[in-house]
């Protein structure tokens, strides 16, 4: 159930969400580079420390941290090339069973209708797996994160003050939450029938 899977691939249409490797420090390395104003405003920080932007370090720190069986840290591909990341934090197993997601992609990629797909196919995979409830939390500023959640129908549970030290203090943020019978038939397929909707009511 807990361990991390390395050989899993998750797939629809162009997109690919697989698991994070150490061969992947190159690319995340230009990503982080070119992208430093995009995502700095959203990077969870350190109260009074210092994080490492070094992508070795980071896929070390996220890979150990899997062995732990804390998370299970992937990769966004589209087409074949490096989108972004989602991570699998937090996993408790026993009478909980749940873990948080968290995400970022690329700002080349943004827009795109990626990142709904790519944390649905994680979500089901996850509810595949034994967990039972899934978190997201987000700043309430991040308007684009927001509707990510919204599109892959994830229920608004409330704000939490001050939760996680992102870019240099103490922030508010947004929890919503799934648990595995709320969608039986899964979260992608339920985000695919929202899209082909969307597109039926478009004239």
């Amino acid at each position: 159930m807990g361990f991390y899977n390395t050989t899993v691939r998750l797939t629809y249409g162009n997109v690919t969400v697989r698991p994070l490797r150490m061969r992947d420090a190159k690319a995340l390395d230009e990503e982080n580079m070119r992208n430093r104003q995009w995502l700095r405003k959203w990077e969870a920080s350190l109260p009074g420390g210092f994080v490492s932007l070094i992508a070795r370090d980071n896929i070390r720190s996220l890979l150990s941290y899997a062995r732990s069986g804390g998370g299970w840290p992937f990769v966004m591909e589209v087409d074949g090339e490096f989108a972004g990341q989602i991570n699998v934090s937090g996993i408790t197993w026993g009478s909980m069973c749940q873990a948080s997601i968290g995400y970022w992609i690329s700002e080349r990629f943004a827009g795109r209708g990626i990142t709904p797909i790519a944390v649905a196919l994680v979500t089901d995979y996850c509810f595949s797996r034994g967990l039972h409830r899934i978190e997201i939390c987000i700043r309430p500023e991040n308007a684009a994160s927001l509707r990510v959640v919204e599109k892959i129908g994830f229920r608004y549970e409330g704000r939490r003050e001050k939760f996680i030290h992102i870019n240099g203090d103490w922030r508010d943020h947004e929890c919503f939450a799934l648990v595995a019978e709320e969608i039986p038939g899964g979260v992608l397929t339920q985000l695919r029938e929202r899209q082909s909707e969307l597109n039926h009511d478009t004239p």
